[in-house]
């Protein structure tokens, strides 16, 4: 155990937070303080096997399964995962957990004091992911991002010690945009797993059908959904910006990578005309860069 509560990680960890690399922002960048990047890790790993859970994206094998007290031949059951990966996340609130990446969440739970309400939120999220595939609305849609997105940045301040009404405000409609342009970037990727983020009365308004997402290249409708989408976001990066400027230090770095990530996401979604079925827009370095420095003089 090291000075920060980690230890260090095994094949299983290491599979899922090597994932941090292909994310939209920074997850716990090099300039962060060192316990701030262990807990952020940490962190990152619960939501990102928590998803991984959810989308059936766990490493071959069964091990994470196994871990859970799941047996091999339940182990392909996505809500009798989800329900092990409660019981065991009860664990780290009141016992020791089994799967090494709760263990490593464990000391950080204890070091900031953190609620389980956000990690449940997650978990509801990858529950809801499997009953429900289409949502009718924006307001349906925004409800399942307080699940699904919105936990996360209120863990961030949480562990940064920062966390005020405002800024949880205000953290929200920037997560809540993350998780939009995402959805953006993957309508393709989420279709194989007949799942579409766009509300069906947005798809109806652009006369957009089902079968039109199934394409290779988007056709003029199905761009101007995308387009009517991603406005959506941007205004509500917008309107979250001014988290950036709420902080000082390294944290606003960190937090202006955020919202640098989701505009120059966008950036990159109208560089592809709003085509976003051959494969999800991303941007350059540079593109970031630029919207970093955006972000910290308080532009948008």
């Amino acid at each position: 155990m090291t000075e920060t509560g980690t230890t260090r990680p095994g094949a299983t960890e290491r599979g899922t937070l090597d994932k941090a690399a292909a994310e939209n922002f920074p997850v716990a960048p090099f300039f962060l303080p060192k316990d701030w990047r262990a807990d952020l890790m940490a962190v990152y790993g619960f939501a990102r096997l928590v998803d991984d859970i959810g989308d059936g994206d766990l490493a071959p094998g069964g091990a994470d399964a196994r871990l859970l007290g799941v047996a091999p031949q339940e182990a392909e059951d996505r809500l009798l995962l989800l329900d092990a990966f409660e019981a065991d996340l009860n664990r780290v609130f009141d016992g020791t957990p089994h799967h090494p990446l709760l263990r490593r969440l464990q000391p950080t739970v204890r070091r900031r004091a953190l609620s389980p309400e956000p990690f449940l939120g997650l978990i509801a999220a990858n529950r809801q992911d499997q009953l429900v595939t289409r949502y009718e609305t924006y307001d349906d849609l925004l409800a399942y991002c307080e699940l699904s997105a919105n936990p996360v940045g209120r863990l961030v301040l949480a562990v940064t010690g920062t966390s005020t009404p405002e800024r949880v405000r205000l953290s929200d409609a920037v997560c809540t945009a993350l998780q939009i342009v995402e959805h953006l970037q993957d309508v393709a990727e989420d279709l194989g797993r007949d799942r579409i983020y766009l509300p069906a009365a947005d798809m109806k308004r652009f006369h957009v059908q089902e079968a039109d997402l199934a394409t290779k290249s988007a056709g003029a409708s199905v761009r101007a959904l995308v387009a009517y989408e991603a406005q959506r976001a941007r205004e509500l990066l917008n309107e979250g910006a001014p988290l950036v400027g709420s902080v000082h230090g390294r944290l606003k770095l960190l937090l202006a990578g955020f919202v640098a990530g989701g505009r120059a996401a966008l950036r990159a979604i109208a560089a592809a005309e709003h085509d976003v079925l051959p494969g999800p827009p991303k941007p350059g370095k540079l593109q970031l860069l630029r919207e970093v420095g955006v972000a910290l003089r308080g532009e948008g």
